[in-house]
């Protein structure tokens, strides 16, 4: 993953964020939206991009478009950075190859302790019966 290269890729679009405010909200374009084209994308190898496509497969768009927005901050800027942190956070927890499962077995103890369990339980359920029949 070249992070200067999908920094270069990004699109920016800043648009009037929503919710209460005042007077300065209601002129300013203080939201930022954060548009990245997976499939186009240079910085990534084919691997992570198969890797993203499974992961990311409901936040993309008909178009392979990944779409961020942050509104936090009341300065663009802010909310730039902020998009651009959460989109890298974004990437580098969907890149990671997943570990791979090691296959165990229970311990004689674990089974022992299951038996005895069962046994216990049984002979709980066959105290409720009726003793005449």
């Amino acid at each position: 993953m070249d992070e200067e290269q999908i920094t270069r890729e990004l699109n920016f679009k800043a648009v009037r964020s929503s919710g209460a405010g005042g007077q300065h909200v209601n002129k300013t374009s203080s939201k930022v939206e954060l548009y990245f084209d997976l499939e186009a994308s240079e910085g990534l190898s084919a691997e992570e991009k198969q890797r993203l496509f499974k992961k990311l497969v409901s936040r993309l768009t008909k178009g392979n478009l990944l779409i961020l927005h942050s509104e936090e901050s009341r300065s663009q800027h802010k909310n730039k950075e902020l998009a651009i942190n959460k989109f890298f956070d974004l990437l580098k927890e969907n890149i990671k190859k997943p570990k791979p499962r090691k296959k165990t077995k229970p311990s004689k103890a674990a089974k022992l302790k299951r038996l005895k369990a069962k046994k216990i339980n049984a002979e709980k359920k066959a105290r409720r019966n009726d003793p005449l029949k």
